[in-house]
């Protein structure tokens, strides 16, 4: 779980790093997100994220609802991780999560580290436990249990990477 939030973390900070910090705050075009968009959007995303899955797992492993892991097999490969980041297929960010220019790329950024490092406590603190029975609904993805909003988190930015590539090859 831990490998895939960190590798596509990675990857994320790869594709921040392909743009010129001085192009970050421009929009490629009217209708698209800059870079600083993208991130602020991430940002929102994952600290509405972290809050949700910290109080839900915590009320869940409270009441006794997380039995003890008993399938050790890997976690990652049970998620459709080409379903997010395929970009073909456009989704619609919620109001909640929308950017609102309230943020600069290298603000975003940070605030970004701040929330995988909590997300990163409350991957710890179920560590050991079956997440299978914790489900909840995604807008896009219809109900899914609590490792699949754990690796939902990474395969959202590897879908957001991709779309600042595409603003690194786009004509200027």
């Amino acid at each position: 779980m831990l490998r895939h939030l960190d590798a596509n973390r990675v990857v994320l900070r790869a594709a921040v790093d392909s743009i010129p910090p001085e192009l970050r705050e421009t929009r490629p075009s009217p209708e698209r997100w800059s870079v600083a968009e993208i991130l602020e959007h991430l940002t929102r995303v994952e600290e509405q994220l972290t809050r949700f899955l910290g109080a839900k797992l915590a009320e869940a492993k409270a009441a006794g609802q997380l039995p003890a892991a008993t399938d050790v097999s890997p976690i990652a490969g049970s998620f459709r991780h080409d379903r997010i980041i395929d970009r073909r297929r456009a989704v619609t960010a919620g109001e909640r999560v929308l950017p609102r220019g309230q943020m600069d790329a290298a603000t975003a950024l940070a605030t970004l580290e701040e929330s995988r490092a909590k997300l990163h406590e409350i991957v710890m603190s179920v560590d050991g436990l079956d997440l299978t029975s914790f489900v909840q609904p995604h807008p896009a993805l219809g109900d899914i249990n609590g490792y699949h909003w754990l690796l939902f988190v990474g395969s959202h930015e590897a879908r957001h990477a991709d779309q600042i590539r595409e603003i690194a090859t786009a004509p200027r």
